[in-house]
């Protein structure tokens, strides 16, 4: 029973990533690390390698399990495509209809995150606050930089999954902006899926593939190796997002070379989001703030119960 409930967290953590990437601006790697299962996830993915496919084609399926962590990554990968297939719709709608709340509850999301992860650093020093400052700059750099032109090239569009997957699984960074930024959005998100063309989504594949698999070991090394740096360097990607996800914003429509807004489905697709402060103090702001005080204590709501947990379980 208590593995059941272990593996039901894990699918509920695998609906918040899925969720998260539903949203615009906002990485399912975030959730995955404030909810303390990025460095397994990482390791789970490393796992697939030549020694893993030896045991698949050997028939070894239960060592293939244990290897890989495979309960695990299914759990978390259930959970994320249940999200994405359920939740997109309603997601859609509160954007549409509720747009100031929904943004109020993930910025406090974030925002308490920051805490709760950093102090997960065992050891502040110098290099460590130098990390922390390197990618807090790093992710506010990149929400203010220009989309470049697009490009069809199978290079370039290769070259746009390795970087859009390990975009996608880095806290603080979303992939789908990273994609945009590189310009080739509308060409890999809107024109090749809706139209199913394969020599746009082939090469994109594989180089979120490869991308993954070789990124997840990179992780891993660093992990290990500058974990305190690492964790303040995620720690700044996801301080420096907190602006993306200010709840008042004015959108800004992504348009091609005619000036002509771009649709996705009939509808406009959003480039980038101009920040503004709310004009006045009315029941709007009010409740938006208390739905923003609302994610903070659901952070602190999950990090006491995860306390909890560990002090619950015997020592050896």
């Amino acid at each position: 029973m208590r593995n059941i409930g272990n593996y039901f967290i894990l699918f509920l953590k695998g609906v918040g990533m899925g969720s998260a990437n539903v949203i615009p601006g906002v990485s399912g790697g975030t959730i995955a690390f404030i909810t303390g299962i990025f460095e397994r996830l990482i390791n789970a993915i490393k796992a697939f390698d030549f020694v893993a496919l030896k045991l698949v084609f050997t028939g070894k399926f239960k060592a293939f399990a244990q290897k890989t962590d495979l309960w695990f990554l299914f759990s978390v990968f259930l959970g994320i495509v249940i999200a994405i297939v359920t939740l997109a719709r309603v997601f859609d709608f509160l954007f549409t209809n509720y747009p100031v709340y929904i943004w109020s509850y993930f910025f406090g999301l974030v925002l308490a995150s920051v805490y709760f992860v950093g102090k997960s650093i065992e050891k502040w020093n110098t290099g460590v606050i130098i990390s922390l400052i390197i990618g807090t700059a790093i992710a506010v750099v990149i929400s203010f930089l220009n989309p470049l032109s697009p490009n069809d090239s199978t290079l370039y569009i290769f070259i746009c999954g390795i970087i859009a997957i390990c975009s996608m699984i880095l806290p603080g960074l979303s992939g789908s902006f990273v994609l945009l930024l590189m310009g080739n959005y509308q060409l890999v998100a809107i024109d090749a899926i809706n139209s199913l063309n394969l020599r746009i989504l082939i090469p994109f594949a594989l180089g979120c593939a490869i991308g993954l698999i070789a990124f997840s070991h990179f992780l891993s090394w660093i992990f290990k190796t500058y974990r305190d740096q690492t964790i303040a360097v995620l720690t700044g990607f996801v301080l420096g997002s907190v602006s993306i996800l200010w709840p008042w914003s004015s959108p800004t429509y992504l348009t091609n070379a005619t000036g002509d807004f771009i649709l996705k489905n009939g509808e406009k697709v959003i480039l980038s989001y101009h920040k503004v402060l709310p004009e006045s103090m009315d029941k709007e702001v009010i409740f938006a703030i208390l739905i923003a005080l609302a994610g903070i204590l659901t952070i602190w709501a999950t990090e006491y119960l995860a306390q909890r947990k560990k002090k619950d379980i015997p020592a050896a």
